[in-house]
């Protein structure tokens, strides 16, 4: 976490620095990123930058928990405008979220690399981290939806489509993590149109 020198800078500078963190974590990953090329883009000495944030690991938390919580705040105002039947708003959430990612392409590169599953201890600490989140988000995204045509028990069928959402979710992640470009609205034409088949296919089974 910050140091409260960090908190002391003014306005313009802090988010040079923070600018500065977003690309470099987006375009490199947090292990092959440098504090060298950091410090360039933000115009200030390395050694400033661990008075800040102790190690290169409390840089990263820092802005991937701020960029984390700009999402979640964005789409957490337009929740009540989704639709009460669970297939629609699991659509219309994937759109939504999609739409947050166009307008801010380099947070939601950022976001991608930092979710996409790897054998590192970043990634490690950052499922340890987020995990509790990720189970906040889904009870939340829950909230209000029509269950009266579930076939099956309530409980048992949403967990199911949270197991097929994560497994989906995962999947598409690390694929596009291999892409050197990412247009993120060809992404969500893809992911919508991928995701509303599998869709399709749950309904069948567990729709009276």
């Amino acid at each position: 976490m910050p140091t409260p020198l960090f908190f002391g800078l003014r306005t313009e500078k802090r988010q040079n620095i923070f600018a500065a963190g977003i690309s470099e974590f987006a375009d490199y990953g947090y292990e092959n990123s440098s504090t060298n090329r950091i410090v360039k883009k933000a115009g200030i000495s390395k050694g400033s930058l661990f008075k800040y944030f102790p190690t290169k690991e409390d840089f990263y938390f820092f802005v991937l928990d701020t960029i984390t919580a700009e999402l979640i705040s964005g789409l957490e105002e337009k929740i009540n405008t989704l639709s009460p039947d669970l297939f629609q708003r699991i659509i219309e959430y994937s759109v939504l979220e999609f739409s947050w990612y166009i307008l801010y392409p380099q947070k939601a590169k950022m976001i991608v690399r930092a979710f996409t599953k790897s054998d590192t201890d970043i990634y490690r600490k950052t499922v340890l981290k987020y995990g509790n989140r990720e189970q906040d988000i889904f009870c939340w995204f829950l909230q209000d939806i029509d269950t009266t045509q579930f076939r099956w028990e309530r409980q048992k069928t949403i967990d199911l489509i949270k197991w097929l959402l994560k497994g989906f979710n995962d999947d598409f992640l690390t694929r596009i993590q291999k892409q050197a470009y990412l247009d993120f609205e060809m992404l969500e034409k893809e992911y919508v149109k991928n995701l509303s088949e599998y869709i399709e296919i749950l309904k069948a089974g567990i729709i009276k």
